[in-house]
């Protein structure tokens, strides 16, 4: 493909940047005309391996793309309902929480929806380098898989995390270890009649669905989840701390001290991590007390055990339990491994190369979440979803994707970023940019 130059680029066509690609429809249409998103996959594709017909969102219908930010949009869930045909049936279900997989589907309705912005799929970002004029930062190159170029003055990044698989599970034949984003399509083509030892790793909601589904997916498999906690916890849901995942939080964290932060941090990891929906928890504990009652003994539940080495042995994983309350160690074979596992506090590959490329030693963003540079620049770069320790919990959520959006476009339109320096910047707590990872 040609060459090509935006004013605005946008990687990853996923919920952060299609929340952006509607404010730029709504609020600058001339900003949207020359902006473009793409994508790698061939649509847009959110949270594919965890699609499961009865898994629901942990969030309100009324948190999507932008109803936070105008209620009125045509581009809200309940307006994507509407033209669908479902409207009625949602309102009579009653639920505040739609299915994931009807989530999935308003992001592409939405990308459907799009009328200014150019939204292209099957180009994968491998390289993004800063252009500077004179010692001025004046734009970047984004380079394409199949060579060609994109030129920008504004870049957003809204790739996501890297996935995280454990170290110590790094090397094993990966034909035998399936992430839960790869879950879906992984299982799909195993045959459904054979004895698999199944191992799943995690102790949290993914972890959970991968256990609950695998025993239907896999019907004759035996499932073992291995956890290094005491037992599964369910997520802390008092509507007193979910007030924390308010828009209007981010100005509050983000003022705060960064101990303050960190406390704030520590006490609401329990609402968003290491935590299983109280649904979930009950069906769960339904399956395992129905097994132990028929006597068939097919599921199993190692807590308090670490992972601390595994090889492969011919067509088996074999894996050391470690118990981490005696030091005792003991031997499991499996033939299939499914992580729950997450993804890595580390920034993005594309986060890291870029900063590199800067010549910057930390990721450093303001509130706005504009990436700081520490020479004159008359462009910018923001970065979605990877600011949780500066701007708070919700920040990879759909929480706060509406008004993000929005703080992006509104720093893009005052298009004041000659100032951002890190010497220009006085040292309060309010305006001074905190390094949000490295």
């Amino acid at each position: 493909m040609a060459d090509r130059e935006v004013e605005l680029l946008a990687v990853g066509a996923g919920p952060s940047n299609l929340a952006l690609a509607v404010a730029l429809e709504e609020l600058a249409p001339e900003l949207a005309r020359d902006s473009l998103i793409i994508e790698r996959n061939q649509g847009v594709s959110w949270q594919p391996g965890m699609l499961f017909p009865e898994a629901l969102s942990n969030t309100s219908f009324l948190k999507d793309l932008v109803t936070l930010r105008n209620p009125r949009s045509r581009f809200s869930f309940l307006n994507y309902l509407h033209a669908t045909g479902r409207l009625d049936l949602f309102v009579n279900m009653g639920s505040l929480t739609p299915y994931r997989a009807e989530v999935a589907d308003y992001l592409q309705w939405t990308a459907r929806s799009l009328a200014l912005v150019d939204l292209q799929y099957g180009r994968q970002c491998v390289d993004i380098s800063p252009e500077w004029t004179g010692g001025t930062l004046t734009g970047w190159t984004t380079t394409i898989a199949d060579g060609s170029t994109i030129r920008s003055r504004y870049l957003v990044l809204g790739t996501g995390r890297d996935i995280r698989i454990p170290e110590v599970l790094r090397d094993l034949d990966r034909d035998r270890v399936v992430h839960s984003t790869q879950y879906q399509k992984r299982i799909g083509v195993l045959r459904k009649d054979l004895p698999y030892r199944v191992v799943v790793v995690g102790g949290g909601q993914s972890a959970a669905e991968l256990f609950y589904s695998v025993q239907h997916d896999l019907p004759e498999c035996r499932p073992t989840m291995v956890m290094r906690s005491v037992g599964l916890n369910s997520y802390e849901t008092s509507k007193f701390t979910n007030e924390l995942f308010f828009p209007s939080f981010v100005d509050e964290f983000h003022a705060s001290r960064p101990e303050a932060r960190e406390q704030m941090l520590a006490e609401m990891r329990p609402t968003n991590y290491a935590g299983v929906a109280p649904g979930m928890m009950e069906s769960l504990y339904r399956q395992v007390y129905l097994d132990r009652l028929s006597g068939r003994s097919r599921l199993q539940m190692i807590t308090m055990h670490d992972i601390t080495a595994a090889r492969d042995e011919g067509d088996e994983i074999v894996l050391e339990l470690t118990d981490w309350r005696t030091g005792a160690t003991r031997e499991v074979r499996t033939d299939l491994m499914l992580l729950g596992t997450g993804f890595s506090p580390e920034m993005p590959w594309a986060v890291r190369r870029l900063t590199e490329r800067l010549g910057l030693s930390d990721v450093a963003v303001t509130r706005d979440y504009r990436l700081v540079v520490d020479r004159p620049s008359t462009a910018a770069c923001y970065l979605h979803g990877v600011n949780e320790k500066t701007h708070g919990i919700a920040d990879s959520l759909l929480s706060v994707m509406a008004n993000r959006a929005n703080d992006i476009l509104q720093d893009v339109l005052t298009g004041d970023h000659h100032l951002d320096t890190l010497a220009a910047v006085v040292a309060t707590p309010g305006t001074t940019p905190v390094v949000a990872a490295s």
